[in-house]
């Protein structure tokens, strides 16, 4: 299960951004300029208090370097706010720094004593709040007129996710590989590629920067049904025009995006699981040449889940893993890779970290699934899913355009 305190206040920083406001420009020492973005000063000062903040969220990565994008992209975003004349009150501050630390079961006055314990000042958390505020109130006036969902949207939408529907999709994916220290990094690039609406584009980026064995085929993946796909991504990738490009997926250790190619309705319909059957064999030795070459010939070897066993024969008891597991608790990667996969199908994209601190291969294997009834939907959950989903595409674009606009100066 997700640790929800910590969950909830990382995806808030990772979907709203924060803003801290810069003191004078002429301040020396800690108040010294480290960036401007158009003409507006970020300082030293702020910058150590966002690494703080990070440090407290426990995010992944470089913390500077993100600390740095994060606030440039705030200066935008407030500035954009500021010019359409999005002007927030002092209650709408209050009352969303309460609801704020309310989802981490804090009261606003424990959250801020709770921040002031670790060095981050009260100002630069009511600031956030003032920056998140004001993007979601600008990207709300801005582009909700353009969003509508239909009556025919929710119900193509609810068929799907309950598993009554036929619908299928055609996708290309990308898995960037994040370990933490280049975690920074990967999801910079992650953010400039899910700003690609031309296929072939994409298809080229896979070829070069995927660690997917999709690679080879340009991220290309081959049709599967909807109800294949964890519950969670299923409104996502149906809120996506063709050509359009999922936001950053984070997996462990790892990124992943996907692009909608092309999606149908059939004249079979899907079919809903209640539990996933599936086998991990661990191979030593990570992502190296001659791992893949042991895993391309196991691959060769065996035609079956039980098949496993036999290889595992008198080594250590968690070589091998067989496991059965309802979807809504596989681990996302793992969900993700399953998805993809025929009965008797293997996947080598994932490793993991073994106890002694080395990286294994893991050697994925679809053993079955089990089918389940369909699920009733909520049509006003269904149509929220989508429109936040269409809001949150229209709002990644403007945030880019607006970045790639800036005049942004290194100090």
């Amino acid at each position: 299960m997700i640790q929800m305190k910590r969950a909830t206040l990382l995806a808030l920083v990772t979907v709203l951004g924060m803003l801290s406001v810069a003191p004078g420009a002429g301040a020396q020492g800690m108040f010294a300029p480290v960036v401007t973005v158009d003409g507006q000063v970020v300082t030293r000062y702020e910058l150590d208090q966002r690494v703080l903040l990070l440090r407290v969220l426990r995010s992944p990565g470089n913390l500077e370097a993100l600390a740095r994008q994060q606030l440039i992209e705030d200066r935008v975003k407030l500035a954009a706010a500021r010019s359409a004349g999005v002007e927030l009150s002092e209650e709408v501050i209050l009352n969303g720094m309460t609801e704020f630390a309310a989802r981490a079961d804090l009261t606003r006055e424990e959250l801020i004593r709770s921040l002031a314990g670790a060095g981050v000042a009260e100002q630069t958390f009511r600031d956030f709040i003032t920056s998140a505020l004001s993007w979601r109130d600008l990207v709300r006036a801005r582009f909700v007129p353009r969003v509508r969902i239909s009556e025919a949207d929710i119900d193509k939408a609810i068929g799907a996710l309950s598993g009554g529907s036929s619908v299928r999709v055609l996708l290309s994916e990308i898995i960037l590989p994040a370990p933490p220290q280049q975690a920074a990094q990967a999801q910079a690039l992650a953010s400039r590629l899910s700003q690609i609406s031309s296929i072939a584009q994409f298809s080229s980026e896979a070829g070069q920067v995927s660690a997917s064995q999709s690679r080879a085929n340009g991220g290309r993946l081959d049709w599967m049904p909807l109800t294949n796909l964890p519950a969670p991504l299923r409104p996502i990738i149906l809120g996506l025009s063709v050509g359009q490009v999922t936001q950053p997926i984070p997996l462990e250790g790892a990124i992943a995006l996907f692009q909608l190619r092309a999606v149908e309705e059939t004249g079979v319909a899907a079919q809903e699981f209640s539990a996933i059957d599936y086998a991990a064999y661990y191979l030593p030795g990570g992502r190296t040449e001659a791992t893949l070459q042991q895993a391309a010939q196991i691959r060769a070897s065996i035609d079956t889940c039980d098949d496993l066993y036999g290889l595992a024969k008198g080594q250590p008891e968690e070589m091998l893993q067989r496991l059965a597991s309802t979807p809504a608790d596989l681990p996302r990667d793992i969900a993700l890779e399953l998805a993809k996969l025929d009965r008797g199908e293997i996947s080598t994209n994932l490793t993991r970290t073994t106890t002694d601190g080395s990286e294994a291969l893991m050697l994925l294997m679809l053993c079955g699934r089990t089918a389940a009834g369909a699920q009733d939907a909520s049509r006003e959950e269904v149509a929220a899913q989508l429109r936040n989903q269409r809001l949150e595409a229209y709002a990644r674009g403007y945030l880019a355009q607006l970045v790639s606009d800036a005049r942004i100066t290194d100090k």
